[in-house]
């Protein structure tokens, strides 16, 4: 059976009309050359109920796949979970067969827009043709945080500075199928894993990091690494010694401090300065990426 282009990895436990809200925004989307896959933590809220009564939904081991596969099991947490799911995917081409790509969509989390995949499609299958490669990559995009009100936009060059304290959020990253089964979430980390998981593919496994000019997912905000920022910059500061060398390290501490990032963080929260703030932030990325 051919594969689809996209797999949407989505995790829930008691999410309510959180998971089928965040399954819809899936289903509106015009490119239909997709798979959901769902991995519940047993829920027992009749979130899946609810699920199953709108949508035929089939199970991991059918021998006749439906669009929206169901995972129960337990787990020890988001990131768990999501190895859990991914453990599912083949990382094998085919001759003449194309990459897939992985998406990791949080309940309560949605597109964007009903074209997010399309547009997406366009970029990955174009840049492919232009330059000739099937290498693995991560495409990533902008994404709107709902709690804040406002667009945030991805850096749109990935370098050693850029990986030291900003790399796009995991809404807004679409990452080869390859990528993601050769380099699970590391399990020892609570609220950075999918940090370590975008430096470790891009570092280690010399992925190329294209940005695109789309905002991809509505993020809902507010959630465990926002609040939990104490234990969030701990993880932050063992990750990145494990891919930039003291020195730089150093260095970028000394311009994080004259910068004011603590100030501009919480500026960036607040539900009355972030609209400006990120329009700035996003004037000067724009300038970034015609450079």
């Amino acid at each position: 059976m051919k594969k689809p282009f996209f797999t949407i990895i989505v995790v829930s436990y008691n999410a309510g009309d959180k998971l089928l809200k965040t399954v819809e925004s899936v289903n509106r989307q015009t490119f239909t050359d997709y798979r959901i896959l769902i991995k519940d933590g047993m829920s027992t809220d009749g979130s899946l109920e609810r699920l199953r009564a709108a949508y035929d939904v089939g199970r991991i081991d059918d021998k006749d796949p439906k669009r929206i596969t169901l995972m129960e099991s337990c787990d020890s947490g988001i990131y768990h979970a999501m190895n859990i799911a991914a453990a599912c995917l083949d990382e094998k081409l085919k001759v003449g067969e194309s990459p897939s790509y992985v998406f990791f969509l949080n309940c309560g989390d949605l597109f964007r827009n009903e074209n997010v995949l399309r547009d997406v499609h366009k970029i990955i299958v174009d840049r492919n043709l232009r330059e000739g490669t099937t290498l693995p990559a991560i495409y990533y995009g902008d994404i709107f945080d709902c709690s804040a009100g406002s667009k945030v936009a991805s850096n749109p060059k990935m370098d050693d500075y850029a990986c030291y304290r900003n790399v796009p959020s995991h809404q807004a990253c679409f990452y080869d199928e390859r990528l993601i089964c050769r380099n699970p979430f590391d399990l020892k980390y609570k609220v950075r894993a999918d940090y370590e998981q975008f430096l470790r593919c891009f570092y280690r496994e010399k992925a190329d990091a294209v940005y695109m000019p789309v905002v991809v997912a509505s993020y809902e905000g507010g959630g465990f690494s926002a609040q939990n920022r104490k234990i969030s910059e701990e993880e932050r500061r063992d990750i990145i010694k494990m891919y930039l060398p003291a020195g730089k390290i150093r260095k970028y501490d000394f311009l994080r401090i004259v910068t004011l990032s603590g100030l501009r963080t919480a500026i960036s929260s607040n539900k009355v300065t972030s609209v400006p703030y990120n329009a700035v932030k996003n004037a000067i990325y724009a300038l970034r990426g015609k450079k």
